[in-house]
Order: C-alpha cells, then structure tokens, then sequence
C-alpha cells in the first residue's frame, strides 16, 4: 500500500457522494438565502475541510476555528459564487486562504504546534498511526496544504494550483516531493522497528 492510499484510506465525508444536479440546485438555494440548502452543502464537505485543515495547521481547535471562519465566510459570500458547479473548489479555496493566515500568524507569534501536542489530538473518526502523523508534520505548510488538498479534497493538480495560486507543474512537484519524503520517513521508521525484532 502506498503512502497516498494508506492516507486516502481514511473515510472522508459523510460516505453519501452528492450529485452534480442536487449540488446545483442547493447552492441556488443557499444563495437565495436557503439556510437549510446551505447546512446540506456543508454536511457534505465538513470532514473533509477539517481533516484537510488539520493536517495542515497540526492543532484541532485552530483546525476547527479556521473550518468555522470559512463556513461563515461562505454564507456570507455565497451569492458571489459565479459557478454552482464549484462550490467545492470555492469552499476549499476559501480554507486555503484562512490556513495560511493562521500558519503566518504562528510565524509572526513563533508560535509552532509541538509533535507531542499533534501526537495527543487525534483527528475525529480517522485512525491514522501515529507514524503517519508524525511523517506529515515532518512536511513543509505548502506540501502538507498539497497532500491534504489531494487526500481530503480530491483534487487534482490542476485545481490545487488555481486554489493556491501555484503553476500546475509545480504542484505536482511539490506534492512527488511531498510523497516521496512520506515514503522516506516511513520507510526508515519500518527499517528501524524491523530492526528491533
């Protein structure tokens, strides 16, 4: 098993896939005002923005913070919202942004969540293995936002790279890069419990 499958394993969502048309016509309705709509939209995509934001701030309560901001930016700017068909890509766009205001607020305070603290806050519903957990937070912001994005999100190079605002081939880069140091890590800690028995 891959790093990326072993990661992707992870149960995302609520296990009910959304179609296109019902999608659409919710979004119409939440831009209409529809709080209901809004609420069906968000129950869809809730764990996968707070797995993704996890992942990338390394703190459940910030994760759940920055998850809320972008809820309630959402609602509040969901009439501007031009394509129905990208709600998804707009609300992780939206997370994107609020991520790395936070990851430069803990640069600006030298404020940085320790591996003890990660290793304690575990993410609700997954059962990823501490080595898992500890190889991610090994990764630069940029690459675990890439691999998060990818894993959570289910998006291509192509939409990580308009989200992020990165050329499309960089993204891939980053996101081989970032794959190939999860494999590293984990492997040497394999080698190194093998080599215990």
């Amino acid at each position: 098993m891959t790093v990326l499958q072993y990661i992707a394993s992870v149960p995302a969502g609520n296990g009910e896939v959304m179609r296109l048309s019902e999608q659409q016509s919710l979004v119409s309705a939440a831009k209409k005002g529809d709080r209901q709509a809004f609420g069906q939209l968000y129950q869809q995509i809730y764990e996968d923005l707070y797995k993704s934001a996890y992942y990338i701030l390394k703190n459940e309560q910030d994760a759940q913070d920055v998850v809320s901001d972008t809820v309630m930016d959402a609602w509040s700017g969901i009439r501007k919202l031009k394509d129905d068909d990208a709600f998804r890509t707009w609300m992780f766009r939206i997370l994107s942004v609020k991520c790395k205001r936070k990851l430069k607020s803990y640069a600006e305070r030298g404020h940085f969540a320790s591996l003890e603290e990660a290793e304690e806050l575990p993410a609700p519903g997954s059962e990823l293995s501490l080595e898992l957990k500890q190889a991610f937070s090994q990764l630069s912001d940029e690459e675990r936002m890439i691999v998060s994005m990818t894993v959570f999100g289910g998006y291509d190079s192509g939409e990580i790279a308009s989200i992020l605002k990165l050329n499309r081939n960089t993204v891939r880069s980053k996101h081989s890069r970032a794959l190939a140091k999860l494999k590293t890590i984990l492997g040497d800690k394999s080698d190194k419990s093998e080599g215990r028995r």
